[in-house]
């Protein structure tokens, strides 16, 4: 499997595509009207906990107050600077004790961006503070070691995990858990990034005890060397870049952290735009529609809602070769791989229910399970799959931090208030009628004039025409109609005259 990295950097925008194999499977957006703040570590002030909830609302200074629940709060104590900061051992967390015995309101506390604000909700938080480099996460506080469990060989876990605890012994402050990127790392890396792990942790430290209620303490690194630190493994054959200046920033942070990767890194000086390369931009329009077309003639139609996102798969022009069981089959084993390359494409989070077309074959159907569970290996963000339900449903999770590719680049639909629909033309003619007979009875008038949409009073004139000549003699006035062309379908006014 090949890589590449494409990254588009305009004044107001940041644009990450990863590609892979020539298609796209993953898209970053950052704007400098709105950066994403995951990472950030903030001093904070409980503003109201709830008791009920199990959570507390917290002050960082974001527009929305950001929220704490009791299972994100590790056992704390207070630093030198006056605030609360994780201090479990082992990763103990305080689950099991209640919001109220744990936060007090105008309490000041540490605390760091695990989700940004999504919607309406404001960000989530966690006192359990996590600051990640290259190959490293240091976990302030704990004593505990880990390694990711995407690095599966058992000797070269051991060789990690040994190096790890001579990391903890000698710098005792905190734990660390090896990244991914770690697999294979020298002990002379992880020592560089623990060293560099160390000192971000001391400034931190020193900035928080300065701070006020409120105050930014430490802010993750921008989206490119984000990019750079998170996602330039072994298997990215390529990183380009259309931006001089930025080209020259992320050689210089190669150069310091990451120098094996520097001959990877390229600029990217062609006159065609760099995301129409693989069809990228396109790629991004698509991935905005309902309907997500399979090469069988299938096909997909996913709905985002604020609770959940559903998934409904449809045989559509495809008709098989042998029978229906084995036509339904073969759907199924499409739509699993192109599902879960949309989810990472769209980035779709939370809760996700998949309606599969109904297999009879319980084989079949676990055949399909296991096949969208290895599509999502490849998938960065955490996932959870459960097998099919009795009413032949798929449920799964995946973790969200981040705002969906929709929710970034679109917003509800004026028109239809973000419903997906609008009235007939003849359910609005209806509701002026009605509107008619209210306004005549109600007010005194020499004419009623309604104000509407083109293809409303074409109705009016047309299939209406009679209803509205009994409207007028019933109510005794006449009626005269106006075409408004700035008004949408739904839009219209009764004037008395």
């Amino acid at each position: 499997m090949s890589e590449e990295i494409l990254i588009n950097v305009t004044p107001q925008e940041t644009r990450v595509a990863l590609v892979e194999n020539g298609v796209l499977q993953e898209v970053f957006i950052e704007r400098s009207s709105r950066h994403g703040i995951v990472g950030n570590i903030y001093k904070g002030r409980v503003l109201r906990v709830l008791p009920g909830m199990q959570a507390a609302f917290v002050e960082v200074g974001l527009e929305r107050s950001a929220f704490l629940h009791a299972s994100d709060i590790a056992t704390s104590a207070c630093n030198a600077a006056g605030a609360v900061v994780a201090d479990a051992v082992g990763g103990e967390t305080s689950g099991r004790r209640s919001i109220e015995h744990l936060l007090h309101e105008g309490q000041e506390v540490l605390v760091q961006v695990i989700k940004d604000p999504l919607g309406s909700k404001g960000a989530r938080l966690s006192t359990q503070i996590s600051i990640p480099s290259r190959y490293l996460v240091f976990m302030p506080g704990l004593s505990g070691v880990g390694v990711s469990a995407k690095i599966e060989d058992e000797e070269e876990r051991h060789r990690l995990r040994e190096l790890l605890r001579e990391m903890v012994g000698e710098s005792p402050g905190g734990g660390y858990i090896v990244r991914t990127a770690g697999e294979r790392a020298t002990g002379d890396a992880l020592r560089n990034d623990a060293s560099v792990l160390d000192k971000v942790w001391q400034a931190v430290q020193a900035k928080a005890a300065r701070a006020e209620p409120g105050g930014l303490v430490h802010g993750d690194l921008p989206l490119v060397l984000r990019i750079l630190r998170d996602l330039l493994g072994s298997e990215v054959e390529r990183l380009r870049i259309d931006s001089r200046e930025v080209y020259r920033e992320v050689a210089r942070f190669v150069q310091t952290f990451l120098p094996e990767s520097a001959t990877r890194i390229e600029h990217y000086p062609g006159e065609r735009p760099i995301f129409d390369l693989f069809g990228v931009e396109d790629e991004i329009q698509r991935a905005l529609d309902r309907k997500v077309p399979l090469k069988s003639g299938g096909y997909l139609i996913i709905d985002q809602t604020e609770s959940m996102t559903t998934i409904d798969i449809n045989t559509g022009a495809f008709v098989g070769h042998r029978n229906l069981e084995e036509t339904i089959f073969k759907t199924n084993l499409e739509a699993a791989h192109a599902l879960a390359r949309q989810l990472r494409l769209r980035n779709l989070g939370g809760i996700i229910i998949i309606d599969f077309i109904d297999m009879q074959d319980t084989e079949h159907r676990r055949q399909v399970v296991r096949t969208l569970e290895a599509a999502l290996e490849k998938d960065y963000a955490k996932t959870k799959v459960c097998e099919v339900s009795p009413l032949g449903l798929v449920e799964m999770t995946r973790k969200r931090t981040r705002e969906s590719l929709e929710r970034i680049l679109c917003e509800p639909c004026p028109a239809c208030d973000g419903r997906g629909f609008v009235k007939t033309a003849e359910t609005v003619c209806h509701e002026i009628f009605r509107e008619l007979l209210r306004e005549a009875h109600q007010f005194e008038a020499s004419e009623l004039r309604v104000l509407a949409a083109q293809e409303v009073i074409d109705r009016f004139l047309d299939e209406e025409a009679q209803n509205l000549a009994e409207l007028e003699e019933c109510v005794g006035k006449p009626i005269r109609l106006q075409v408004e062309a700035m008004y949408d379908r739904e839009q219209f006014d009764v004037v008395l005259m």
